[in-house]
């Protein structure tokens, strides 16, 4: 396995180090736009370089990010992720209250943030969009009728896919290259039982 498809399932420690909606921003940000300073982060989310500063440090101290090596002057830091991938526990797989709190924020933020982008990239004008990359994205939602078996079979399909992509592409460089995002998803839907109980009750479950 390679570094960039490692995958590093966080402790307690580091998501409560993550666990702050402006943290999962830059955390976000520098995975999609690459290495940024505490300027040019402030810049892209409002804020004050002194405040992101602080929180580069904080996710730094966790090894969530680290210092890009060679770059940078004492005044002015480069700041990146690791390659690799990260797994969020879930709130249900945290023994503690406080732990379950912090994994209920990270991963909210994450859902909100990539709901964020998607909606970003439906509403924007084609006139912004390389004629290149006009007719690249797509979206597509359809529903099947499967075994808990063929889900799992499908699911290992494209993890293999998404895998064998990353082996390819992350990294690449060039003139005609631009960050693109590539989501997967598969789960179960509610049975109509559930659905009923789901929607008098207000309840949510997350699996």
């Amino acid at each position: 396995m390679t570094n960039e498809t490692q995958v590093r399932t966080l402790d307690a420690s580091a998501l409560k180090a993550l666990a702050h909606p402006l943290r999962v921003k830059i955390f976000d940000l520098l995975a999609a736009r690459g290495p940024q300073t505490a300027s040019s982060l402030a810049a892209l989310v409002g804020e004050t370089s002194g405040s992101t500063s602080y929180h580069l440090r904080a996710l730094a101290a966790h090894d969530l990010i680290r210092e890009v090596e060679g770059r940078g002057t004492a005044r002015e830091r480069w700041w990146e992720r690791p390659k690799g991938r990260i797994d969020v526990p879930g709130p249900d797989e945290m023994t503690s209250p406080a732990n379950r709190a912090a994994a209920q924020i990270v991963t909210s933020e994450f859902f909100r943030l990539r709901h964020e982008t998607l909606m970003s990239y439906l509403n924007r004008p084609q006139s912004e969009v390389p004629e290149a990359w006009r007719d690249v994205g797509i979206t597509i939602t359809t529903h099947l009728d499967m075994t808990p078996e063929q889900a799992m079979s499908l699911r290992e399909e494209l993890e293999s896919i998404v895998e064998s992509a990353i082996e390819r592409y992350r990294g690449q460089t060039g003139p005609d290259v631009r960050r693109v995002s590539l989501r997967t998803e598969l789960f179960d839907l509610p049975t109509p039982q559930q659905a009923t109980r789901g929607s008098s009750d207000d309840t949510v479950e997350e699996s």
